[in-house]
């Protein structure tokens, strides 16, 4: 090989091996969640059945590798007055077979959707910000004509996943947050650590399963009477 073209090579692998160094390909995140409850609940009636309560913090934690990841809930040892009042949702990603099963706790039932991992069209921005001691970038992904969710990532860790169904961008998400700052996720704890994905999902019970429009249209029609139960279930699947 000529000597020339063979530095060449040599740079370049020494370069790839550099830029690998530090990222991080397994591990699990623990995630403390945010909801400002009385901008969830805005109307008179359904602030009293929230006894007073103006925070919800709920935490999860999302097991990862670059091939699935899997965001859980951490049941808290102290009962909320207002635990009805936000979801906490088990949400399987597998990225190569392009599966997503999400596990949904309606009023002590448990409901599975599975479908294709959700697609979205993020815009990256050069806003950085620091997560759980790592660097990220922030991106905005507009959800409809009046409401944009903001998502902080970071390349250190090559896993294309984050909170609930988010996945997309070039990195793990350690921050997610509506626009009105009415939910937000932020990482508080990366563990690096190899584990075996599938072992954790081989624990999580599922029964039956819908694909999401089919549970939304059963929810729906169960809901019909009671206006109430209309906005849990819009709530249900907010992201």
């Amino acid at each position: 090989m000529n000597p020339f073209i063979k530095n060449i090579v040599l740079l370049f692998i020494v370069f790839n091996i550099s830029c690998s160094i530090g990222q991080i390909t397994h591990g699990v995140i623990l995630f403390e969640r945010k909801t400002n409850l009385l901008k969830k609940y805005k109307s008179p009636e359904s602030q009293r059945w929230l006894r007073g309560e103006k925070v919800k913090i709920d935490r999860f934690n999302l097991h990862f590798s670059t091939e699935k990841s899997v965001f859980m809930p951490i049941e808290s040892a102290v009962p909320s007055k207002a635990d009805w009042a936000t979801s906490k949702n088990t949400v399987i990603q597998d990225f190569s077979n392009n599966e997503r099963i999400a596990i949904y706790n309606l009023f002590g039932e448990s409901k599975s959707v599975k479908d294709p991992i959700i697609k979205r069209t993020w815009k990256i921005t050069e806003r950085k910000r620091n997560i759980a001691g790592y660097s990220c970038r922030r991106a905005i992904w507009p959800k409809n004509d009046s409401t944009r969710i903001y998502a902080w990532y970071t390349d250190q860790i090559i896993a294309s996943t984050g909170p609930e169904s988010f996945n997309g961008l070039p990195g793990t998400i350690l921050g997610l947050a509506t626009e009105d700052g009415g939910v937000v996720y932020f990482a508080k704890i990366v563990n690096e650590k190899y584990q075996n994905i599938d072992e954790i999902t081989s624990e999580i019970k599922i029964k039956k399963t819908y694909t999401e429009k089919e549970l939304k249209d059963e929810l729906r029609q169960k809901a019909k009477s009671n206006p109430w139960m209309g906005r849990i279930i819009n709530y249900l699947f907010e992201w």
